[in-house]
């Protein structure tokens, strides 16, 4: 079986290694990326299962980045999880209405954030749901 491919789009170098060890810990194949376009661009290079995608990002912020893969035929289809330090009701929502799949907040616990993509990957993965 391939291993799920996730995009991890985080500017905090820290959280970034500590997400990208999480994952791969749990046989994810992940591909960092540091801002809105450099996710973008690896989006556009390879084909991933999953973004995890936070939302302030030094360029283009999570909002617009989930806005422009739903928007793509080629990759709307992906799940897209938000991990943010936005907490706010009206960030949620705004997290939703661009299309998220999923809207975590920050601090997080592992065992969540890993239940979550768990569950989007194996709907995604399944034409029928028990």
């Amino acid at each position: 079986m391939n291993k799920k491919r996730i995009l991890v789009v985080e500017d905090e170098e820290s959280l970034l290694k500590l997400e990208t060890i999480l994952l791969t810990v749990k046989g994810y194949e992940v591909t960092g990326a540091v801002d809105g376009n450099d996710a973008l661009v690896k989006l556009a290079s390879a084909r991933f299962d999953l973004v995890l995608l936070d939302i302030m990002l030094p360029d283009i912020d999570g909002f617009e980045v989930c806005r422009r893969i739903k928007a793509s035929p080629s990759w709307s289809t992906i799940p897209v999880v938000m991990l943010t330090a936005k907490k706010t009701q009206e960030d949620q929502l705004r997290g939703i209405e661009c299309g998220a799949s999923s809207y975590l907040t920050k601090p997080f616990k592992s065992a969540m954030i890993i239940e979550v993509i768990e569950g989007l990957l194996n709907r995604a993965g399944t034409s029928v749901e028990i």
